[in-house]
């Protein structure tokens, strides 16, 4: 056994004891930038609820061009749905419990009831970005149209099958949707054709864009694991143009942003102080032709270069 060597001085170990440790606020990697929530337009709503009238399309409005004699002009009018669809604000809630101990005595530097409550917000909007994809009643993936689905012609995501999609949605397309591999995939198809997509830089990032529209990243929309397979969509946005809008309901009590408000519920008597997190949110595509889907997107091949 080596003899213990006596110290002269203070060890660093125990002289770390003293020390001022600088530190972070709680990071949390599950963040995205949540490109669709900035770039959608929101219409503000009163009593939760947005409807969208729509022209009865089977009935042809007539008009007359060169009119130069007597004949009586046509007379038209404009027809409107019966039934026009409703959309009424989804709600995603989380409560936080917090233990008055914790929070009293254990929140220098950094105030424990904000970093938690800055932690899960940021987790429900995670979430928000998730349903206005995902949720089956008003979901863009679910309120594609028929004739505004289309498949690749050869599974991976090239500029032709792009283009096509171009074509569903001609009348000023906002951007591109896809998972982070889909757009890779079509970043080597474009390499592999001698056409390098150009980019664009929107809110300080740069983006990768096909014909003039950019190609924005979002993981949620998923890519199959047993397929390697995804979707790419394809998005107008804004009232004015007919296109996808964002529904929220100002004025929230507590309201924290846009349609997210936190209200504190009071003190159990475990000593647990707990607070509501509630987030109000919908979309709603005005019209078919606002939105395209691009389906089988073969996320999987890879090309060798000479």
């Amino acid at each position: 056994m080596p003899e213990e060597v006596l110290r002269a001085s203070l060890g660093e170990e125990a002289a770390f004891q003293l020390a001022n440790v600088t530190k972070t606020a709680p990071q949390f990697g599950d963040i995205t930038p949540r490109w669709l929530v900035r770039l959608l337009d929101w219409k503000p709503l009163e009593a939760g609820t947005f409807r969208v009238n729509k022209v009865d399309e089977s009935k042809a409005i007539e008009s007359l061009c060169s009119h130069e004699d007597e004949s009586p002009l046509p007379a038209t009018f404009a027809d409107y749905q019966d039934t026009p669809r409703e959309y009424r604000l989804s709600s995603i809630n989380a409560v936080l419990n917090v233990h008055t101990r914790v929070s009293d005595l254990l929140s220098n530097p950094y105030d424990q009831v904000r970093e938690q409550l800055r932690v899960l917000i940021e987790s429900v909007k995670e979430k928000q970005e998730s349903e206005l994809l995902n949720n089956a009643d008003y979901g863009l993936l679910n309120n594609v149209a028929d004739a505004q689905t289309i498949k690749t012609r050869k599974g991976p995501p090239t500029p032709d099958d792009l283009d096509e999609l171009l074509t569903k949605v001609w009348k000023e397309p906002s951007f591109f949707l896809a998972a982070p591999r889909s757009i890779a995939a079509f970043g080597r198809e474009c390499t592999r054709r001698g056409v390098p997509p150009p980019t664009v830089t929107l809110f300080g990032t740069p983006f990768l864009t096909w014909r003039g529209v950019p190609l924005i990243p979002t993981d949620k929309i998923a890519v199959r694991s047993k397929d390697q397979k995804s979707k790419i969509l394809l998005v107008r946005v804004g009232e004015k143009k007919q296109g996808v809008v964002g529904l929220f309901q100002p004025g929230l009590p507590g309201e924290q942003s846009p349609g997210l408000s936190v209200r504190f519920m009071g003190i159990d008597q475990r000593s647990l102080a707990s607070y509501l997190i509630s987030l109000y949110c919908s979309a709603a595509v005005l019209t078919d032709d606002a939105i395209a889907l691009l389906e089988d997107v073969d996320v999987s091949q890879y090309h060798e270069y000479k």
